[in-house]
């Protein structure tokens, strides 16, 4: 049902104590028991971006033109950029409103270069198996054929077969630095050396390890090559928004010079409202996350990145050795930077099962698939709490030993079952229905779990996928 707007204006005071009681429901995360999604440090630092941002909350970076401020500030962002990711004097790039425009940009870049310069009509990119989803709806935004590269078992992908996947419509190569997934740094130097033979470009996707994994290596931490110091690499997206700790809308999208940066850009010439262009994907460019951008920089500048860096690994490695010493669980792959996934080792203990217990001890836990694992994004606030999660951490995994049939309720049932039907496009279906629901006027939750009346998606898909099975058996 619609909400309709108010006849008569409102105090903002009642108003603003509205917006507070709105977050009733939501995450704890100023608590550090959220694993994702938000780049919290204190109160502090919160206010000095509510701060940076509003002195440009109504400027708009559409027209570098107009406000010449705001064009100064993006400059500065990007050549702050560019130095930490060791480019040279030609290194190029905007500021976009998240690691998704940037992912985009990239694939709408490339994909208008190839069919400039070498005539491709069906344009084809490869990634392998465990690039963000940005690229998945890239591939679907813009026509851009996916060619999925496998992993070996240390979830890095199989250059042979990557190099197998090459041919005439590839526009470009992706690697991670690191992949969400498992945290592993994908073998950037080796996929430059494929790239560079072939002449085709490759996009380093260091959307998450951007603004830490340079200054980890500052640190004395060993950080294979993954920047502009790999000669093949041509452009590099990395949030300011995640661990730059900016204000949310801030990312960059950085390359080697302006010969590929100039296919990012649009223009058209006809409009009766004027000629116009733009460098990104959005047409109006909110100024006040460029100024929270670049405030934070100069904030924290490479020395207190440094601190921060320092911590994060602190607590990831904490983590990592606590998981370690419990039997049941192990960490997956060889992940280098702040974030990592692990499983369980025990028949008896299903991983997922363990994460509603997680849940249910007030931490917000992420959930993969193929294989199964619960995922942590460690940032330095979650320096204080490590012990705590630990120690519900043992105590899950000893709740789940003791009563195996938790496997088969709650979340874990919903994720055992999207994991395991073989009818991905079913699973897909049925995720987006319920994705859309929460869309219709008025809105509605998003019900995950199964529910009363078999609203669920989980009742939906066991209901969808044993009527197709039934159809199957029936001659």
């Amino acid at each position: 049902m619609h909400k309709a707007m108010p006849e008569q204006g409102r105090e903002s005071a009642q108003i603003l104590r509205d917006l507070e009681a709105f977050k009733d429901q939501d995450p704890q995360y100023k608590d550090g028991r959220v694993w994702s999604l938000v780049y919290y440090l204190d109160e502090d630092h919160s206010e000095f971006l509510k701060q940076s941002y509003h002195s440009y909350a109504c400027e708009n970076g559409l027209n570098p033109g107009a406000f010449k401020s705001l064009k100064k500030i993006e400059t500065q962002v990007i050549s702050a950029t560019a130095d930490i990711l060791n480019g040279t004097e030609e290194v190029c790039g905007v500021v976009t409103s998240g690691g998704t425009e940037s992912c985009l940009m990239a694939v709408k870049t490339y994909r208008d270069m190839a069919r400039d310069q070498r005539g491709v009509k069906h344009p084809e990119m490869i990634l392998p198996t465990t690039a963000h989803v940005a690229w998945f709806k890239a591939s679907e935004y813009f026509g851009v054929r996916v060619r999925l590269v496998p992993l070996t078992k240390d979830f890095t992908p199989d250059l042979k077969k990557l190099k197998r996947l090459i041919n005439r419509n590839t526009v470009m190569i992706l690697g991670s630095a690191p992949e969400y997934p498992h945290g592993t740094i994908d073998p950037i130097e080796a996929m430059g050396e494929i790239a560079q033979k072939k002449k085709i470009p490759l996009h380093v996707d260091a959307c998450v390890g951007g603004f830490i994994l340079p200054f980890m290596a500052m640190n004395g931490e060993q950080i294979p090559p993954w920047d502009y110091r790999v000669p093949g690499v041509t452009s590099i997206s990395a949030d300011i928004h995640k661990y730059g700790y900016a204000a949310k809308g801030a990312s960059t999208i950085t390359y080697r010079s302006l010969d590929y940066l100039r296919y990012q850009m649009f223009a058209y010439e006809n409009w009766p409202g004027g000629v116009f262009a733009s460098s990104a994907l959005l047409g109006t460019r909110p100024g006040g996350a460029y100024a929270a951008a670049w405030g934070v920089i100069q904030y924290f500048g490479k020395d207190g990145y440094r601190k921060l860096a320092s911590d994060t690994l602190a607590a990831v490695n904490q983590l990592k050795a606590g998981i370690a010493a419990i039997p049941e669980l192990e960490v997956m792959g060889t992940p280098r930077g702040p974030l990592f996934s692990y499983r369980s080792v025990a028949e008896n203990v299903n991983i997922y099962a363990v994460g509603d217990q997680m849940d249910a001890r007030g931490w917000q836990v992420n959930r993969n698939q193929k294989p199964a694992g619960l995922h942590a994004m460690v940032t330095a606030q979650h320096l204080k709490v490590v012990d705590d999660y630990l120690a519900d951490l043992r105590a899950s995994v000893e709740t789940v030993k003791a009563d195996p049939s938790l496997a088969q309720q709650g979340g874990a049932a919903t994720y055992g079952m999207m994991a395991h039907v073989p009818l991905r496009g079913m699973v897909k279906k049925k995720v987006l229905e319920m994705y859309a629901e929460q869309y219709r006027a008025g809105g509605a939750e998003l019900d995950l779990s199964s529910g009363a009346g078999g609203k669920g998606l989980l009742d939906r898909l066991v209901k969808r996928y044993v009527d197709y099975k039934s159809r199957k058996a029936t001659p």
